[in-house]
């Protein structure tokens, strides 16, 4: 899915390559109702996206959890030590990728927003047009963890952690139960897992923001 692809495949790749060298690997990208569709059809193999995924024909496995920051505006920085509760959103305009993206959908159930009316989407599908908008002062939006590194190299970017329990999404691996990789599949998992650590850092309060 888009709001994982960017920052796993640029460590897993490499990795993979490594470990099977002569794996024939084809990737897709794209949102979360069109990988399950093609799973189904038998067009994928195996889909790397948030979890859960409730069908009875595929079979997944968690792999790690990717905790939600709150990005806004530097000149709106408050003192590191204070923590961001969804109320702080409901203060503020919420900037949402488009309609269909998994990451969406729980940015608003986590700020238990059933509508919308604070919240703004302009046709952005990825993360880096949202938070450029947030850099120039549209608004605030939820990123993951494993974005960090990646998207916060902007100078006019201040992100938050928030209370416990902290918001997150659970990443893991989809395939359909009548596959007979399985084992290939929880192979792959553990490099995927191995590859993403360094993208959360644990429990540590300190996020690497300029």
């Amino acid at each position: 899915i888009p709001s994982v692809a960017p920052y796993i495949l640029p460590g897993l790749l490499p990795s993979i390559r490594t470990a099977y060298p002569d794996l024939d690997l084809s990737l897709r990208e794209t949102q979360t109702q069109f990988l399950l569709r093609e799973l189904l059809d038998g067009s994928l193999d195996l889909l790397l996206l948030a979890l859960p995924i409730e069908d009875p024909a595929v079979e997944t496995l968690r792999l790690f959890d990717d905790r939600f920051l709150l990005a806004m505006p530097r000149s709106k920085k408050m003192t590191n030590h204070v923590r961001a509760t969804p109320d702080m959103v409901e203060r503020d305009k919420l900037l949402l990728l488009e309609e269909g993206h998994c990451f969406r959908d729980q940015a608003l159930t986590f700020c238990g927003l059933r509508q919308v009316e604070n919240a703004a989407t302009f046709g952005v599908s990825s993360l880096s047009t949202l938070l450029e908008m947030v850099a120039n002062g549209f608004g605030m939006t939820l990123i993951p963890e494993m974005s960090v590194g990646l998207e916060t190299r902007r100078e006019n970017i201040h992100l938050m952690r928030f209370e416990d329990p902290e918001p997150k999404r659970t990443i893991g691996l989809a395939w359909r139960k009548s596959s007979p990789r399985k084992q290939d599949f929880i192979e792959l998992g553990e490099i995927i897992t191995a590859s993403a650590g360094h993208l959360m850092p644990g429990d540590s309060r300190n996020l690497p923001v300029p």
